[in-house]
Protein backbone atom coordinates (compact mmCIF):
# COMPACT_ATOMS: atom_id res chain seq x y z
CA UNK A 1 0.00 0.00 0.00
CA UNK A 2 1.45 3.15 -1.02
CA UNK A 3 1.76 6.12 1.91
CA UNK A 4 0.29 8.91 -0.47
CA UNK A 5 -2.38 9.02 -2.83
CA UNK A 6 -1.48 9.47 -6.25
CA UNK A 7 -2.55 12.83 -8.88
CA UNK A 8 -4.86 11.29 -11.35
CA UNK A 9 -3.01 12.17 -14.70
CA UNK A 10 -0.10 10.03 -12.79
CA UNK A 11 -2.50 7.15 -12.27
CA UNK A 12 -3.90 7.24 -16.22
CA UNK A 13 -0.23 7.39 -17.32
CA UNK A 14 0.94 4.63 -14.82
CA UNK A 15 -2.30 2.30 -16.32
CA UNK A 16 -1.02 3.16 -19.76
CA UNK A 17 1.94 1.88 -19.60
CA UNK A 18 0.69 -1.23 -17.73
CA UNK A 19 -1.06 -2.02 -20.72
CA UNK A 20 1.37 -1.59 -23.13
CA UNK A 21 2.38 -5.25 -23.19
CA UNK A 22 -1.55 -6.42 -23.45
CA UNK A 23 -3.23 -7.98 -26.93
CA UNK A 24 -3.95 -5.21 -29.68
CA UNK A 25 -8.16 -6.73 -29.85
CA UNK A 26 -8.89 -3.32 -31.06
CA UNK A 27 -6.68 -4.04 -34.24
CA UNK A 28 -8.12 -6.99 -34.87
CA UNK A 29 -5.50 -9.32 -33.74
CA UNK A 30 -7.19 -11.33 -30.45
CA UNK A 31 -8.90 -14.74 -31.56
CA UNK A 32 -11.10 -14.95 -28.05
CA UNK A 33 -11.66 -13.02 -25.14
CA UNK A 34 -12.90 -9.88 -26.79
CA UNK A 35 -15.86 -9.63 -29.61
CA UNK A 36 -15.13 -6.73 -31.72
CA UNK A 37 -17.87 -5.23 -33.78
CA UNK A 38 -15.83 -2.84 -35.31
CA UNK A 39 -18.20 0.21 -34.51
CA UNK A 40 -17.31 2.68 -32.49
CA UNK A 41 -20.76 4.08 -32.00
CA UNK A 42 -21.48 0.82 -30.02
CA UNK A 43 -18.13 0.79 -28.18
CA UNK A 44 -18.66 4.72 -27.29
CA UNK A 45 -21.99 4.22 -26.12
CA UNK A 46 -21.51 1.10 -23.93
CA UNK A 47 -18.69 3.06 -22.03
CA UNK A 48 -21.10 5.66 -21.56
CA UNK A 49 -23.87 3.58 -20.17
CA UNK A 50 -21.10 1.78 -17.85
CA UNK A 51 -19.74 5.34 -16.64
CA UNK A 52 -23.49 5.92 -15.51
CA UNK A 53 -24.03 2.80 -13.72
CA UNK A 54 -20.37 1.96 -12.34
CA UNK A 55 -21.70 2.94 -9.08
CA UNK A 56 -25.08 1.34 -8.50
CA UNK A 57 -25.27 -2.12 -6.46
CA UNK A 58 -28.13 -4.83 -7.73
CA UNK A 59 -27.73 -6.09 -4.40
CA UNK A 60 -31.22 -4.21 -2.93
CA UNK A 61 -33.69 -4.35 -5.68
CA UNK A 62 -36.08 -1.74 -3.84
CA UNK A 63 -33.18 1.13 -3.99
CA UNK A 64 -32.37 0.79 -7.77
CA UNK A 65 -35.87 -0.30 -9.14
CA UNK A 66 -34.04 0.79 -12.52
CA UNK A 67 -31.75 -1.98 -12.68
CA UNK A 68 -34.27 -4.30 -11.87
CA UNK A 69 -36.53 -3.57 -14.54
CA UNK A 70 -32.71 -3.33 -17.16
CA UNK A 71 -32.13 -7.12 -15.96
CA UNK A 72 -35.97 -8.01 -16.63
CA UNK A 73 -35.78 -6.75 -19.97
CA UNK A 74 -32.89 -8.27 -20.77
CA UNK A 75 -33.93 -11.96 -19.61
CA UNK A 76 -37.19 -11.03 -21.45
CA UNK A 77 -35.17 -10.54 -24.98
CA UNK A 78 -33.08 -13.83 -24.24
CA UNK A 79 -36.23 -16.34 -23.61
CA UNK A 80 -37.63 -14.73 -26.61
CA UNK A 81 -34.44 -15.93 -28.58
CA UNK A 82 -34.71 -19.59 -26.96
CA UNK A 83 -38.37 -21.03 -27.49
CA UNK A 84 -39.64 -18.43 -25.10
CA UNK A 85 -39.50 -19.82 -21.62
CA UNK A 86 -41.16 -17.70 -19.15
CA UNK A 87 -38.96 -14.37 -18.49
CA UNK A 88 -39.53 -15.02 -14.72
CA UNK A 89 -37.61 -18.37 -15.00
CA UNK A 90 -34.22 -16.39 -15.75
CA UNK A 91 -31.21 -14.37 -14.20
CA UNK A 92 -28.58 -12.19 -15.44
CA UNK A 93 -25.00 -13.45 -13.98
CA UNK A 94 -21.53 -12.19 -14.02
CA UNK A 95 -20.74 -14.66 -16.94
CA UNK A 96 -20.77 -18.34 -18.33
CA UNK A 97 -19.01 -19.57 -15.23
CA UNK A 98 -21.62 -18.23 -13.28
CA UNK A 99 -24.26 -19.73 -15.30
CA UNK A 100 -22.95 -22.68 -15.36
CA UNK A 101 -22.06 -23.16 -11.58
CA UNK A 102 -25.97 -22.13 -11.04
CA UNK A 103 -27.13 -24.92 -13.43
CA UNK A 104 -24.94 -27.29 -11.45
CA UNK A 105 -26.13 -26.01 -8.03
CA UNK A 106 -30.24 -26.27 -9.18
CA UNK A 107 -29.17 -29.96 -10.71
CA UNK A 108 -28.07 -30.43 -7.13
CA UNK A 109 -30.86 -29.51 -5.09
CA UNK A 110 -33.54 -30.66 -7.27
CA UNK A 111 -32.01 -34.42 -7.21
CA UNK A 112 -31.86 -33.43 -3.33
CA UNK A 113 -35.11 -33.08 -3.57
CA UNK A 114 -36.10 -35.91 -5.77
CA UNK A 115 -34.08 -38.77 -3.51
CA UNK A 116 -33.00 -37.29 -0.31
CA UNK A 117 -31.06 -40.47 -0.33
CA UNK A 118 -29.57 -41.19 -3.76
CA UNK A 119 -25.82 -40.14 -2.22
CA UNK A 120 -23.31 -37.62 -3.80
CA UNK A 121 -25.14 -35.90 -7.13
CA UNK A 122 -23.04 -36.17 -10.22
CA UNK A 123 -23.38 -34.64 -14.10
CA UNK A 124 -22.27 -36.16 -17.23
CA UNK A 125 -20.71 -34.59 -19.88
CA UNK A 126 -18.81 -35.23 -22.76
CA UNK A 127 -15.19 -34.35 -22.53
CA UNK A 128 -15.44 -30.97 -25.07
CA UNK A 129 -18.06 -29.49 -22.30
CA UNK A 130 -16.36 -26.40 -20.65
CA UNK A 131 -14.35 -26.08 -17.67
CA UNK A 132 -16.52 -24.59 -15.64
CA UNK A 133 -18.80 -27.98 -15.13
CA UNK A 134 -15.57 -29.20 -13.66
CA UNK A 135 -14.98 -26.16 -12.04
CA UNK A 136 -18.83 -26.19 -10.10
CA UNK A 137 -18.71 -29.66 -9.33
CA UNK A 138 -14.93 -29.01 -7.26
CA UNK A 139 -16.81 -26.57 -5.56
CA UNK A 140 -20.26 -27.98 -4.69
CA UNK A 141 -19.12 -31.41 -4.33
CA UNK A 142 -20.61 -33.10 -7.24
CA UNK A 143 -19.32 -36.11 -9.17
CA UNK A 144 -18.06 -35.08 -12.52
CA UNK A 145 -18.44 -37.73 -15.00
CA UNK A 146 -16.82 -37.45 -18.25
CA UNK A 147 -17.34 -39.18 -21.78
CA UNK A 148 -15.15 -39.26 -24.66
CA UNK A 149 -16.59 -37.37 -27.34
CA UNK A 150 -17.53 -39.00 -31.11
CA UNK A 151 -15.31 -39.32 -34.01
CA UNK A 152 -17.12 -36.46 -35.62
CA UNK A 153 -16.50 -34.45 -32.34
CA UNK A 154 -19.72 -34.79 -30.98
CA UNK A 155 -20.93 -35.69 -27.85
CA UNK A 156 -21.53 -39.35 -27.73
CA UNK A 157 -25.26 -39.92 -26.76
CA UNK A 158 -25.09 -44.05 -25.99
CA UNK A 159 -21.89 -43.62 -23.98
CA UNK A 160 -23.14 -40.79 -21.90
CA UNK A 161 -26.40 -42.41 -21.11
CA UNK A 162 -24.59 -45.61 -20.50
CA UNK A 163 -22.73 -42.84 -17.65
CA UNK A 164 -26.21 -42.09 -16.64
CA UNK A 165 -27.55 -45.36 -15.99
CA UNK A 166 -24.33 -46.44 -13.73
CA UNK A 167 -24.84 -43.50 -11.84
CA UNK A 168 -28.80 -44.22 -11.13
CA UNK A 169 -30.74 -41.92 -9.06
CA UNK A 170 -27.30 -39.84 -8.56
CA UNK A 171 -27.50 -38.67 -12.36
CA UNK A 172 -28.44 -34.76 -11.68
CA UNK A 173 -27.62 -33.44 -14.77
CA UNK A 174 -26.29 -33.90 -18.84
CA UNK A 175 -25.10 -31.40 -20.33
CA UNK A 176 -25.40 -30.67 -24.36
CA UNK A 177 -22.76 -27.89 -25.56
CA UNK A 178 -24.08 -25.50 -28.53
CA UNK A 179 -21.32 -25.63 -29.42
CA UNK A 180 -18.30 -26.58 -27.45
CA UNK A 181 -15.30 -24.11 -27.53
CA UNK A 182 -12.64 -26.47 -28.69
CA UNK A 183 -14.20 -27.34 -31.78
CA UNK A 184 -17.40 -24.73 -32.65
CA UNK A 185 -19.53 -28.16 -32.89
CA UNK A 186 -23.06 -28.07 -31.73
CA UNK A 187 -23.94 -31.32 -29.80
CA UNK A 188 -27.02 -33.60 -30.81
CA UNK A 189 -29.25 -31.55 -28.31
CA UNK A 190 -32.26 -33.50 -29.13
CA UNK A 191 -31.25 -36.75 -28.76
CA UNK A 192 -29.62 -35.96 -25.45
CA UNK A 193 -32.31 -34.03 -23.89
CA UNK A 194 -34.92 -37.31 -24.92
CA UNK A 195 -32.51 -39.49 -23.00
CA UNK A 196 -32.08 -37.26 -20.00
CA UNK A 197 -35.88 -36.67 -19.60
CA UNK A 198 -36.42 -40.74 -19.98
CA UNK A 199 -34.12 -41.04 -16.88
CA UNK A 200 -35.74 -38.07 -15.19
CA UNK A 201 -32.28 -35.99 -15.26
CA UNK A 202 -32.08 -32.58 -16.15
CA UNK A 203 -30.50 -31.53 -19.16
CA UNK A 204 -28.50 -28.05 -19.30
CA UNK A 205 -27.31 -26.56 -22.97
CA UNK A 206 -24.46 -24.21 -22.61
CA UNK A 207 -25.18 -21.60 -25.15
CA UNK A 208 -22.58 -19.36 -23.58
CA UNK A 209 -21.43 -19.10 -26.67
CA UNK A 210 -23.48 -19.88 -29.45
CA UNK A 211 -27.10 -18.06 -27.60
CA UNK A 212 -26.99 -14.87 -28.89
CA UNK A 213 -25.60 -15.63 -32.52
CA UNK A 214 -27.24 -19.38 -33.25
CA UNK A 215 -30.62 -17.66 -33.36
CA UNK A 216 -29.56 -15.07 -36.18
CA UNK A 217 -27.40 -17.67 -37.73
CA UNK A 218 -30.90 -19.48 -38.80
CA UNK A 219 -32.12 -15.87 -39.74
CA UNK A 220 -29.13 -15.61 -42.30
CA UNK A 221 -29.52 -18.97 -43.77
CA UNK A 222 -26.94 -21.16 -42.10
CA UNK A 223 -27.96 -24.95 -40.71
CA UNK A 224 -29.22 -25.03 -37.08
CA UNK A 225 -29.96 -28.28 -35.42
CA UNK A 226 -32.50 -28.01 -32.56
CA UNK A 227 -30.76 -26.52 -29.65
CA UNK A 228 -32.86 -24.46 -27.64
CA UNK A 229 -36.03 -25.03 -25.55
CA UNK A 230 -38.35 -25.86 -28.86
CA UNK A 231 -36.70 -29.33 -27.65
CA UNK A 232 -38.34 -31.44 -25.39
CA UNK A 233 -36.31 -32.13 -21.55
CA UNK A 234 -34.51 -29.30 -22.16
CA UNK A 235 -34.63 -27.80 -18.61
CA UNK A 236 -31.85 -24.88 -18.45
CA UNK A 237 -29.67 -22.92 -20.70
CA UNK A 238 -26.80 -20.21 -20.54
CA UNK A 239 -26.48 -17.47 -22.71
CA UNK A 240 -23.48 -15.08 -22.38
CA UNK A 241 -24.74 -11.13 -23.55
CA UNK A 242 -20.88 -10.49 -23.09
CA UNK A 243 -19.66 -12.55 -25.95
CA UNK A 244 -22.00 -12.42 -29.63
CA UNK A 245 -24.66 -10.05 -27.83
CA UNK A 246 -21.90 -7.82 -28.08
CA UNK A 247 -21.85 -6.45 -24.43
CA UNK A 248 -19.30 -5.45 -21.67
CA UNK A 249 -17.95 -8.28 -19.67
CA UNK A 250 -19.48 -9.62 -17.34
CA UNK A 251 -23.04 -10.52 -18.52
CA UNK A 252 -24.81 -13.65 -18.67
CA UNK A 253 -28.09 -15.03 -19.25
CA UNK A 254 -29.69 -18.68 -16.84
CA UNK A 255 -32.72 -19.90 -18.15
CA UNK A 256 -34.56 -22.47 -16.58
CA UNK A 257 -37.75 -24.26 -18.01
CA UNK A 258 -39.82 -23.43 -14.66
CA UNK A 259 -39.97 -20.71 -12.16
CA UNK A 260 -39.64 -23.56 -9.77
CA UNK A 261 -36.33 -24.68 -10.84
CA UNK A 262 -35.02 -21.29 -10.88
CA UNK A 263 -36.41 -20.87 -7.62
CA UNK A 264 -33.58 -23.56 -6.27
CA UNK A 265 -31.16 -20.55 -6.84
CA UNK A 266 -32.67 -18.60 -4.24
CA UNK A 267 -30.77 -17.84 -0.90
CA UNK A 268 -32.75 -15.91 1.53
CA UNK A 269 -31.44 -15.84 5.11
CA UNK A 270 -32.79 -13.54 8.18
CA UNK A 271 -30.74 -15.30 11.08
CA UNK A 272 -28.38 -12.38 11.74
CA UNK A 273 -29.05 -8.96 13.25
CA UNK A 274 -29.34 -7.04 9.58
CA UNK A 275 -32.62 -8.13 8.88
CA UNK A 276 -33.55 -10.18 5.88
CA UNK A 277 -30.71 -11.05 2.80
CA UNK A 278 -31.64 -12.63 -0.60
CA UNK A 279 -30.10 -13.17 -3.86
CA UNK A 280 -30.60 -15.31 -6.97
CA UNK A 281 -26.86 -15.38 -7.72
CA UNK A 282 -23.65 -16.58 -5.68
CA UNK A 283 -22.68 -12.81 -6.29
CA UNK A 284 -24.78 -10.15 -3.45
CA UNK A 285 -23.23 -6.96 -4.51
CA UNK A 286 -23.42 -7.08 -8.30
CA UNK A 287 -22.47 -3.84 -10.10
CA UNK A 288 -25.21 -1.80 -12.13
CA UNK A 289 -22.86 -1.36 -15.07
CA UNK A 290 -22.95 -4.96 -16.78
CA UNK A 291 -26.49 -5.16 -16.65
CA UNK A 292 -26.98 -1.53 -17.98
CA UNK A 293 -24.42 -1.85 -20.70
CA UNK A 294 -26.20 -5.89 -21.83
CA UNK A 295 -29.07 -3.62 -22.11
CA UNK A 296 -28.13 -1.07 -24.11
CA UNK A 297 -26.30 -3.66 -26.27
CA UNK A 298 -29.32 -5.14 -26.82
CA UNK A 299 -31.34 -2.02 -27.49
CA UNK A 300 -29.19 -0.09 -29.46
CA UNK A 301 -28.05 -3.15 -31.86
CA UNK A 302 -32.13 -4.88 -32.06
CA UNK A 303 -32.62 -8.05 -34.02
CA UNK A 304 -31.57 -5.92 -38.04
CA UNK A 305 -28.04 -5.13 -35.92
CA UNK A 306 -27.56 -8.97 -35.12
CA UNK A 307 -28.68 -10.32 -38.11
CA UNK A 308 -26.26 -7.97 -40.06
CA UNK A 309 -23.63 -8.83 -37.63
CA UNK A 310 -24.25 -12.45 -38.39
CA UNK A 311 -23.86 -12.32 -41.27
CA UNK A 312 -20.28 -10.99 -40.98
CA UNK A 313 -19.18 -13.05 -38.76
CA UNK A 314 -20.20 -16.13 -41.49
CA UNK A 315 -18.81 -14.39 -44.25
CA UNK A 316 -15.43 -14.12 -42.44
CA UNK A 317 -15.54 -17.34 -41.01
CA UNK A 318 -16.21 -18.84 -45.11
CA UNK A 319 -13.21 -16.92 -45.45
CA UNK A 320 -10.94 -18.43 -42.51
CA UNK A 321 -12.04 -21.70 -43.18
CA UNK A 322 -11.26 -21.69 -47.12
CA UNK A 323 -7.95 -19.91 -46.89
CA UNK A 324 -6.91 -22.07 -44.33
CA UNK A 325 -7.94 -25.12 -46.24
CA UNK A 326 -6.10 -23.75 -49.11
CA UNK A 327 -2.63 -23.48 -47.32
CA UNK A 328 -0.48 -26.59 -47.83
CA UNK A 329 0.22 -28.06 -44.90
CA UNK A 330 -3.18 -27.45 -42.68
CA UNK A 331 -6.59 -28.81 -41.90
CA UNK A 332 -9.15 -27.85 -40.01
CA UNK A 333 -9.63 -30.65 -37.12
CA UNK A 334 -13.64 -30.85 -37.87
CA UNK A 335 -15.81 -28.22 -40.07
CA UNK A 336 -17.62 -25.91 -37.56
CA UNK A 337 -21.38 -25.21 -36.77
CA UNK A 338 -20.26 -21.85 -36.03
CA UNK A 339 -17.42 -19.15 -36.29
CA UNK A 340 -15.16 -21.03 -33.89
CA UNK A 341 -12.54 -23.87 -34.86
CA UNK A 342 -9.44 -25.41 -34.20
CA UNK A 343 -6.77 -25.97 -37.36
CA UNK A 344 -3.62 -28.10 -36.90
CA UNK A 345 -0.77 -29.55 -39.37
CA UNK A 346 -0.39 -32.09 -41.62
CA UNK A 347 3.12 -32.67 -40.36
CA UNK A 348 5.04 -29.44 -39.19
CA UNK A 349 4.79 -28.35 -35.57
CA UNK A 350 2.08 -26.37 -35.40
CA UNK A 351 3.32 -25.19 -32.03
CA UNK A 352 6.26 -23.68 -34.08
CA UNK A 353 3.58 -22.11 -36.50
CA UNK A 354 1.98 -20.45 -33.59
CA UNK A 355 5.34 -19.07 -32.60
CA UNK A 356 6.03 -16.98 -36.13
CA UNK A 357 1.75 -15.96 -35.49
CA UNK A 358 2.81 -14.67 -31.86
CA UNK A 359 5.75 -13.14 -33.56
CA UNK A 360 4.01 -11.19 -36.36
CA UNK A 361 0.98 -9.56 -33.23
CA UNK A 362 -1.67 -11.98 -33.68
CA UNK A 363 -2.91 -14.19 -30.76
CA UNK A 364 -4.12 -17.70 -31.43
CA UNK A 365 -5.25 -19.83 -28.24
CA UNK A 366 -3.64 -22.97 -28.46
CA UNK A 367 -5.29 -26.07 -27.89
CA UNK A 368 -3.44 -29.63 -27.45
CA UNK A 369 -4.92 -30.49 -31.02
CA UNK A 370 -3.92 -26.79 -32.75
CA UNK A 371 -4.41 -23.65 -32.72
CA UNK A 372 -7.90 -22.01 -32.05
CA UNK A 373 -10.18 -19.33 -33.88
CA UNK A 374 -12.93 -17.37 -32.70
CA UNK A 375 -14.34 -14.89 -35.56
CA UNK A 376 -15.72 -11.51 -34.75
CA UNK A 377 -16.60 -9.10 -37.07
CA UNK A 378 -14.10 -6.92 -37.08
CA UNK A 379 -11.82 -9.50 -38.34
CA UNK A 380 -12.99 -8.99 -41.70
CA UNK A 381 -10.83 -6.12 -41.90
CA UNK A 382 -7.79 -7.78 -41.02
CA UNK A 383 -8.49 -11.86 -42.93
CA UNK A 384 -6.19 -11.24 -45.81
CA UNK A 385 -3.19 -9.62 -44.07
CA UNK A 386 -4.05 -12.76 -41.03
CA UNK A 387 -4.09 -15.47 -44.17
CA UNK A 388 -1.16 -14.11 -46.15
CA UNK A 389 0.69 -14.64 -42.34
CA UNK A 390 -0.26 -17.65 -41.66
CA UNK A 391 1.01 -19.32 -45.06
CA UNK A 392 3.97 -18.04 -44.46
CA UNK A 393 4.55 -19.20 -40.99
CA UNK A 394 4.03 -22.61 -42.03
CA UNK A 395 6.63 -22.10 -44.78
CA UNK A 396 8.90 -20.25 -42.86
CA UNK A 397 8.62 -21.44 -39.48
CA UNK A 398 11.77 -22.98 -37.08
CA UNK A 399 11.42 -25.36 -34.13
CA UNK A 400 8.59 -25.10 -31.83
CA UNK A 401 9.08 -22.99 -28.85
CA UNK A 402 7.32 -24.86 -26.33
CA UNK A 403 4.82 -23.33 -25.63
CA UNK A 404 1.99 -24.50 -23.28
CA UNK A 405 -1.74 -25.17 -24.66
CA UNK A 406 -3.81 -22.90 -22.09
CA UNK A 407 -7.42 -21.28 -22.24
CA UNK A 408 -6.86 -19.85 -19.03
CA UNK A 409 -4.31 -19.21 -16.31
CA UNK A 410 -3.17 -18.28 -12.70
CA UNK A 411 -0.59 -15.30 -12.57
Amino acid sequence: MIEHGMAADDLRARLQELRAGDIDWRGGHAFSLVYNTGDHEHEELLESVVAAFCHENALNPFVYPSLVQLEHEVVEAAASLVGNPPPAAGCLTSGGTESIFLAVQVARDELFARHPDSGRPAIVTADTAHPAFPKACKYLGVEHVRVPHRQDGRADVDAMAAAADALGDRAALVVASSPCYPYGIIDPVTELAAMAAERDVLCHVDACLGGWLLPFWSRIGEPVPPWHFEVEGVTSLSMDVHKYGYATKGASVLLHRTTDLRMRQLFVYDDWPGGLYGSLTTAGTRSGAPIAAAWAAIHHLGIDGYVRLAEVVRDVTHRFVAGIGAIDGLHLTFPPDLSLFEFAADSASIGAVGDVMDDRGWHLDRQPGGLHLMVSPFHAEVADRFLADLADAVATHGEDRGKAATYGGVA
